[in-house]
């Protein structure tokens, strides 16, 4: 039978050890519940024992979510996130994860305007450049984030993300981590309105101590907290 807390509490005893171990304050690092086909009841379960952010791949399900649980938790687009579908998150959402084209700023930049909000996005690179990956190569991330910084003002690009190779040695997971590091420190270094390198979204269930020895700030964990999942719901 699982456990949500025993889960939880299991995961937070990991986050703290792996960021001790590297010199780093746990309480830093902010966990966040990957809640992709999890219901709500089992979302509330899991607010109830601290989870204060969830991260929803699909956002109409995020919108479906908020409408029965509201504000009581921070929502993050941490999936792949089509102009279409800005409108129906833009005034939920803590952060999108998932900012990759000029489109979608533009689109954001718009629904922002429309509610006279200021909305916080992470790039999101494609490091190892998989073709089944999102995400802006490393090399364009600059010139993308200059382009946003100059021509989007209600875009607050806080930093970056990105996903390791799923089957990868773990050497391979780590340089991943380690080049997005450097690039966001890179960034920050150019001192850009609007931008301000402060969050590393890195690291999920099976890779999040790598990525917090690297410097992530936010580990999506879904399956370490909910179980194994049928993504085909």
């Amino acid at each position: 039978m699982m456990s949500i807390d025993k889960n939880l509490d299991k995961i937070r005893h990991n986050i703290e050890d792996v960021a001790q171990g590297c010199g780093r304050d746990f309480k830093d690092i902010l966990l966040l519940g990957v809640t992709k086909t999890v219901d709500t009841d089992l979302v509330e379960e899991a607010m109830k024992y601290g989870i204060t952010d969830v991260g929803e791949n699909k956002p109409q399900e995020l919108s479906r979510k908020y409408e029965l649980i509201g504000d009581r938790v921070k929502w993050h687009q941490i999936g792949s996130l089509q102009t279409n579908k800005v409108k129906y998150i833009i005034d939920k959402v803590e952060l999108i994860h998932s900012l990759d084209r000029i489109s979608l700023a533009k689109e954001i930049q718009k629904r922002a305007e429309q509610h006279d909000i200021t909305v916080k996005c992470l790039v999101q690179v494609n490091v190892s450049k998989e073709e089944s990956k999102h995400g802006i190569y490393a090399e364009d991330v600059e010139s993308f984030i200059r382009k946003c910084s100059e021509k989007y003002d209600r875009i607050k690009i806080t930093g970056l993300m990105t996903m390791a190779p799923f089957d990868a040695e773990k050497e391979e997971v780590r340089s991943v981590f380690r080049d997005l590091k450097k690039l966001s420190d890179d960034i920050s270094k150019l001192k850009l309105p609007n931008v301000e390198m402060k969050d590393l979204s890195m690291g999920m269930s099976q890779d999040f101590d790598i990525a917090i020895e690297e410097g992530a700030t936010i580990v999506r964990i879904g399956t370490s907290i909910f179980g194994k999942r049928n993504y085909n719901k």
